[in-house]
């Protein structure tokens, strides 16, 4: 029987939610060169995977913090799914703006959250942690208590861990790219030869050089 952490990771690089492309690497806004690209939003088009994210970022939610009053999406990727998880479980939904409306009330919360009120945050994706831990970061500014965060990935980066650490904040995702590496080289997605490359990469993403640029000129 499959963990539900490569099945999920099958079924993310089954409607290309996850590319790999260890021979030809995307580019990140960071200016990162990367084998690996990641759009959790796809799986709002597929509504079984869409259904299999909610159920499981509730069970997680219910397992990991069960004592929450609201539910909070991270602007934009996880408002849908945070607004669904908040419909199933019957709590209060708000989401969290990267950065401040530029009009009207100029909020960076959306919602109503009241000081002293249990929050999880539910996120799409975690890289470096830092997108992440800015919408805790409002929460806790705004009086919320920060129980912890679910999330639908994690791509495990060593600096992302020591982030979250030091914010105090439990972090438990539905699948990880170690999963995902299990499940792409089982189906073929990619050969052997290409492992350790995408495991250098995940060591230190932010230096990463691949195979294909010439460092000499």
């Amino acid at each position: 029987m499959k963990h539900l952490d490569r099945l999920l990771a099958e079924k993310l690089l089954n409607i290309s939610a996850i590319k790999l492309q260890p021979d030809n690497p995307f580019i990140w806004s960071s200016g990162w060169n990367s084998p690996i690209y990641t759009d959790n939003r796809m799986t709002l088009s597929y509504p079984e995977i869409r259904n299999f994210i909610k159920v499981e970022l509730c069970r997680i939610i219910m397992e990991h913090f069960s004592d929450v009053d609201v539910i909070a999406g991270v602007a934009t990727g996880a408002i849908a799914q945070g607004a669904l998880v908040a419909d199933t479980l019957g709590k209060p939904f708000i989401y969290v703006r990267s950065s401040p409306k530029d009009h009207g009330l100029e909020n960076l919360i959306e919602g109503n959250l009241k000081p002293g009120q249990r929050v999880v945050v539910v996120e799409d994706l975690v890289s470096t942690g830092g997108s992440s831990l800015k919408a805790v970061d409002a929460i806790r500014n705004a009086g919320g208590e920060v129980a912890g965060m679910a999330a639908i990935f994690n791509y495990e980066f060593p600096i992302a861990a020591k982030h979250f650490r030091e914010a105090k904040v439990e972090l438990v995702t539905i699948s990880n790219y170690t999963a995902m590496l299990d499940a792409a080289l089982e189906t073929n997605y990619i050969q052997e030869s290409d492992i350790d490359t995408l495991k250098e990469w995940r060591k230190d993403p932010a230096n990463w050089i691949p195979n294909n640029i010439d460092t000499t000129l």
